[in-house]
């Protein structure tokens, strides 16, 4: 019976290993498979002995083959191990690297989502005589071995909820998260809360939690991965991927190809290696802190040796967090210090409480922030010289003693100053007052002064406004307009909408059609000079420049032509303005510019124009112009944008700013459910589209052909993901009337 076990062990390695390599073959490998068919009719004839040397051999044979072919896997290999139904998946890791678990929030089918397991488990060390039992929450999306009801790792934004309630509940209880990455993508649903939104609002209060967290990568596909990867560890499988999407998809959208046509395996293969996916580039790039060594073609549920170094990593890991800011004496630092070179279950030998103090949750959260602060910063171009370098480096300076000198030191004092200077005017008034009516009936008496009468309507009546708050008088004229032609509108067949002429249309309608409101996109020049007020745009950070880190084939060329048709060197552009005599900072994300993509340049703009505005203590507004998604060419480096410029975010909210998105024209993937759509305020433009993935990715990943209004503006605010729907000739009386409403009392008009 172990015979036959041993033999049918040996066919199934086989024949993952023909899995993972196609469509190449390996001669070595089919020898070793029809040696084992030649054997099978065999053993009865064969003794016990006789047939166990002759397994036995084939054993090393196939061991030996396993791990040269290990050294031939291609990045897309690796993506075959990823996905292979004898993938090691989450059950298996609580099964063999945790003591003791419970899973909460559902089980198997009985789940809101089935795809997210949430467990709390304890790890147990045993140190001498003593036993310490450490409590921590384990969350991550669940494969399991092709259970179809586990949708394959792709959460849907309940699942994701479901991960935020008990990660939130980890840091109420003070005990550490252990987040294991297993999935191809969030799936791309809208209904509430929205597979964006709540991608959002996961990364953003994941930013602020004050426990340590590890995140250990298997697959880490796009947005679906950042919903529960931000951390202070990031640990990643050696035969793992971490992309901004998959090499099938990246290959259709450089191959232009749609509807059932598929790529090429060259071109997927030549994705997959160009993205620098795996591992090796992420550690390389700086995206992981370390690579757990998997055996060869990857760790299946018998690898009991994986799990044991799977479970000293994850508590070295864990470890690392702790002592990174919180104070242990320096025996038991020189102890861990030797157990590193030791047997790795040696690391479990030394007690490390993982329990955090207030102070140390207070910094852990910093030293979050600045862990993420350094990333990609040698993924764009930053074409300053030394000198503007030097220059931007003392403004930051003189803004940092400014606003602690305004805002900490004096305003402290200044409001103090301000009820003493309030209380002796009003006591000056009083007896002013009663002096001024004394002396002015008796003037009037003597026939010298004639009393006016106040008019009580003015009293009751609104006062007129002291400007228009519309748009300002036209300083840019749309190229649109100067076509003499007349325009269709697109609803013109249902609503009964007249033709237009151009130089009507997109002069003075703004774009608007007069029937049914129809908005046609416009220039964002057009909004600089309308929306705010005249000579008011100051643009600042124009030198940082969207690159080509990874090398991707014929991209600096496209990237080069972007720049030479836009005039811009990155899709966004930071400026300060003013609106109504309003000072604010705006971050505004191009259309023109590669769709509005966001790179590594794109992610560094928005955050340094969040830092200034933090300092100035202005609003910021964030205007999308238009935005297809993260920039694919660009890999992890741009995918990392969406951690790394929500942490920018929460610490400006954090420290009383005003953070307001508007959208226009379409606005769709990473951005929005990142940075963007954390905002509490945001806003849509007439005929915008938002959501988080086109008709095209959410037809070929859930079968389903979406209605045409699927993504409309109107749709966002009735599932509640935007607050109010604008006319575009409304933006800069809106826009003002948000800024006196809204926000904090640390806003310096405020």
């Amino acid at each position: 019976m172990d015979i036959e076990k041993n033999l049918d062990t040996l066919s199934q390695r086989v024949a993952y290993a023909r899995d993972i390599m196609v469509p190449r073959t390996s001669d070595r490998l089919e020898a070793i498979s029809q040696d084992i068919a030649r054997l099978a009719p065999e053993l009865d004839s064969l003794g016990v002995d006789a047939a166990l040397d002759r397994i036995a051999d084939i054993s090393r044979r196939l061991s030996v083959l396993e791990e040269d072919l290990d050294q031939l896997l291609s990045p897309m290999d690796k993506v075959r191990v990823v996905r292979h139904p004898q993938r090691v998946c989450l059950k298996d890791i609580l099964e063999n690297v945790y003591d003791n678990y419970t899973e909460i929030g559902g089980r198997d089918e009985v789940s809101i989502d089935p795809g997210m397991l949430i467990a709390r488990a304890y790890i147990t060390r045993r140190v001498g005589k003593r036993v310490i039992h450490h409590s921590v929450m384990v969350v991550g999306q669940e494969k399991g071995h092709g259970q179809e009801f586990r949708n394959g790792g792709s959460i849907k934004p309940w699942g994701n909820a479901k991960a935020l309630k008990y990660m939130k509940v980890a840091a109420r209880e003070n005990i550490p998260i252990h987040a294991y990455v297993s999935t191809p993508g969030s799936y791309p649903i809208e209904d509430y809360p929205g597979a964006a939104q709540q991608i959002a609002e996961n990364i953003y209060e994941m930013a602020g939690l004050d426990v340590p967290i590890v995140a250990v990568f298997s697959e880490g596909g796009s947005g679906g991965a950042e919903a529960i990867a931000l951390a202070d560890r990031r640990l990643m499988f050696s035969h793992g991927y971490y992309s901004v999407i998959s090499p099938e998809g990246a290959a259709a959208i450089e191959g232009k190809i749609h509807g059932q046509t598929r790529a090429t395996p060259e071109l997927i293969e030549k994705c997959a290696r160009h993205q620098m996916i795996t591992a090796q580039d992420n550690l390389k790039n700086g995206y992981i802190d370390a690579i757990i060594d998997e055996p060869p073609l990857g760790a299946r549920n018998e690898h009991f040796d994986f799990f044991k170094r799977l479970r000293s990593d994850v508590i070295r890991a864990t470890d690392e967090v702790v002592l990174s800011v919180q104070s242990v004496s320096m025996l038991r630092r020189l102890a861990r210090r030797g157990a590193r070179h030791k047997q790795p279950e040696n690391v479990e030998d030394v007690l490390i409480r993982w329990e955090l103090d207030a102070r140390a949750r207070e910094e852990l959260v910093w030293k979050r922030y600045q862990k993420y602060r350094r990333m990609a910063r040698h993924a764009y171009i930053d074409k300053r010289g030394i000198l503007e370098k030097l220059a931007a480096k003392h403004m930051e300076f003189f803004y940092s003693i400014y606003t602690t000198l305004r805002y900490e030191i004096i305003k402290r004092y200044q409001k103090k100053l301000l009820r003493v200077a309030t209380d002796v005017t009003d006591e000056i008034h009083v007896v002013t007052s009663r002096m001024d009516r004394i002396t002015s009936q008796a003037l009037a008496k003597l026939g010298l002064l004639q009393l006016d009468r106040c008019d009580d309507n003015a009293l009751t009546s609104l006062s007129a406004p002291a400007c228009d708050a519309r748009l300002s008088e036209c300083s840019y004229i749309s190229p649109k307009s100067l076509d003499d032609r007349e325009v269709t509108c697109p609803h013109s067949a249902e609503r009964g909408c007249l033709d237009i002429w151009a130089r009507d249309l997109f002069g003075e309608f703004g774009g608007v059609c007069p029937n049914c409101g129809y908005h046609f996109p416009m220039e964002y020049k057009w909004y600089m000079a309308n929306v705010f007020d005249r000579s008011s745009v100051r643009e600042f950070n124009q030198s940082i420049a969207a690159g080509n880190p990874t090398g991707f084939p014929k991209f600096d060329e496209r990237i080069k032509q972007a720049k030479e048709k836009t005039h811009l060197q990155s899709s966004c552009v930071t400026f300060n303005a003013s609106i109504l005599g309003i000072r604010l900072t705006c971050a505004m994300l191009v259309a023109d510019f590669r769709g509005g993509s966001v790179g590594a340049a794109e992610g560094e703009k928005f955050i340094r124009a969040l830092d200034l505005a933090r300092k100035r203590h202005q609003p910021f507004l964030a205007y999308v112009h238009g935005t297809a998604g993260i920039r694919i060419q660009e890999g992890v480096n741009g995918l990392i944008q969406m951690p790394r410029v929500t942490l920018a975010v929460r610490r400006y909210i954090e420290e009383g700013g005003l953070y307001i998105v508007l959208y226009d024209t379409n606005s769709y993937a990473g951005p929005v459910a990142s940075f963007l759509g954390c905002s509490p305020y945001q806003y849509a433009v007439r005929s915008a589209r938002i959501g988080f993935a086109g008709p095209g990715v959410i037809r070929e990943t859930t079968g389903m052909d979406i209605p045409p209004d699927y993504h409309s503006a109107y749709k966002a605010l009735s599932r509640g993901h935007i607050q109010d729907i604008w006319d575009r000739r409304d933006i800069r009386a809106n826009l003002h009337q948000a800024f006196l409403t809204m926000g904090g009392r640390n806003l310096y008009y405020r």
